[in-house]
């Protein structure tokens, strides 16, 4: 068994090394699949007492494919390197955020 080192957790699947691109794209079929709205928000923090989030754009509301979302994030990877960035599914039924995950992190070293 080993000990994971210490390091700061942020999010959903944040124990996990940092997600591929072809990972990412499963978690947002499964955004598309569940008919969850897909956003892309970014900040230059993490901390846990942050609460609000600068949204990328507006929601995808017309997102049918998980090429679209990807392109997205790819473009504000490129945009706010040096920010954290996720995304997140929000229920239009609910009206409510369902979940988010960290797609970035900043290599602060």
């Amino acid at each position: 068994m080993q000990t994971l080192p210490k390091e700061r957790r942020y999010e959903t699947l944040s124990y996990l090394p940092p997600l591929s691109d072809a990972q990412i794209e499963k978690q947002i079929q499964y955004i598309l699949n569940q008919g969850y709205i897909p956003a892309i928000e970014f900040n230059e923090t993490s901390e846990p007492t942050e609460f609000y989030w600068t949204m990328w754009k507006l929601p995808l509301f017309g997102a049918k494919s998980t090429r679209e979302v990807l392109g997205e994030v790819q473009a504000c990877r490129s945009q706010y390197p040096t920010h954290y960035i996720r995304v997140v599914g929000f229920d239009n039924i609910k009206q409510c955020q369902i979940l988010s995950f960290i797609v970035h992190k900043p290599n602060r070293y």
